[in-house]
């Protein structure tokens, strides 16, 4: 494993080592951000009958333009008790079923009303069938409305309510174990001594996890020990889906990351990738869980969580396309060529232009709170000029 893998074949090589977990079901408001474990089926049609889209009148768009005689009225929640004839309406108002015969609403704005006596004064519904929701315009029962692996989202939740289901069957979250490597490393806030920084990757990994399903169940935090590494390791694999080491997982004296999955006898399935930042990072599985050990500088860890494990997470809970989207913007700036890594650039992306953020150390937390992208380029990319559409990931 000496040899760098392209950041494509790692990732089909870490979503081989993670199956989906086992489903549950939940009530709507419950299942929001969860991937469907099964089609979204109609269970009845919508709507189930045409209904007026407008307050007006319902009519014959044969008898334009009128008079009319009113003969009742509807509203929304009520049915009507007769039809109407030629030359009849019913007043009508938004969301109210039609009654039989009418097929068309004439708009309130557009007739005057004198008695029970409706003239057109506007100009009038243009064709049969204007501001009429017909049945079934929106689904039919038995329709197929989303495949399985789609993520539930707030509108997915109002289609599926309105088709008849109060709950959902949906992937589990995975259970996540973050565990912190390094002497240096403090509580934020702590006093600092000589040496010690704040550990920013726990807290930045735990609200990166927010946006996927998965529950942090453990944060710990080890120094940089091999006895420690290997019993966080085997402790943490005993109970959770994945485990995330931060820091560790290089080639120093201090890291031993790799060393302690080799004692467990889980030596990584792969080890450094080609990309910048973000080269030292290993992946496999120890017991029943899936390692995903993360660099420490935080620009790698983001960028590599970004890359493999909001990915890793929502393979797990059943996501049918777990990799991240790549859009394209035209680039603000000239982009200098690319060199034996794939590059992701911490990037700002405004009004369909994006520009590279100038420092790009891997160390600076000042640019990971400024981008909002991460530009792509690649290995051995020529020089490309302003102007030229680029990809890039959205943050």
């Amino acid at each position: 494993m000496s040899a760098l893998q392209p950041v494509e074949e790692a990732q089909t090589r870490l979503l081989a080592l993670a199956a989906p977990l086992a489903n549950e079901t939940l009530p709507l408001t419950a299942a929001l951000g969860r991937y469907l474990a099964a089609p979204l089926i109609a269970q009845r049609t919508q709507p189930a009958a045409a209904l007026s889209a407008m307050d007006g009148y319902a009519i014959r768009f044969a008898d334009l333009p009128g008079p009319w005689q009113q003969v009742g009225s509807i509203a929304a929640g009520s049915w009507p008790d007769s039809g109407i004839a030629p030359g009849e309406t019913m007043r009508i108002f938004t969301g109210a079923p039609l009654p039989d015969g009418a097929d068309t609403v004439l708009i309130q704005e557009d007739v005057s009303v004198l008695a029970d006596i409706i003239t057109l004064t506007g100009s009038g519904p243009t064709a049969q069938g204007q501001h009429v929701r017909s049945a079934g315009s929106d689904f039919v029962q038995g329709a197929d409305l989303a495949g399985a692996g789609a993520r539930v989202t707030p509108g997915m939740i109002a289609l599926a309510a309105m088709a008849g289901h109060a709950s959902l069957a949906v992937g589990c979250a995975p259970r996540v174990a973050l565990i912190s490597t390094g002497d240096e490393l403090v509580d934020p806030g702590a006093p600092l001594a000589p040496g010690q920084i704040p550990d920013s990757n726990a807290p930045m990994l735990t609200a990166l996890l927010a946006a996927v399903p998965a529950k942090v169940v453990t944060t710990v935090r080890i120094g940089d020990d091999r006895a420690a590494t290997i019993a966080a390791i085997r402790d943490a694999a005993a109970t959770h889906d994945v485990l995330v080491t931060l820091g560790g997982a290089s080639v120093g004296d201090h890291d031993h990351v790799h060393a302690a999955m080799t004692s467990l006898g889980a030596p990584p399935a792969f080890w450094k990738i080609a990309m910048r930042p973000g080269k030292p990072l290993l992946a496999g599985r120890v017991g029943d869980a899936v390692l995903l050990g993360l660099p420490g500088n935080p620009a790698s860890a983001f960028v590599t969580a970004h890359l493999f494990l909001l990915p890793l997470l929502r393979r797990l809970a059943g996501a049918a396309a777990p990799l991240p989207d790549v859009a394209q913007a035209a680039l603000a700036t000239d982009l200098p060529g690319g060199g034996p890594r794939r590059d992701y650039l911490r990037a700002v992306v405004a009004n369909g232009r994006i520009t590279p953020l100038t420092a790009q150390d891997s160390g600076l937390t000042s640019v990971l709170a400024s981008a909002n992208a991460l530009l792509i380029r690649e290995i051995g990319a020529p020089l490309q000029p302003a102007g030229t559409m680029a990809p890039y990931i959205a943050l």
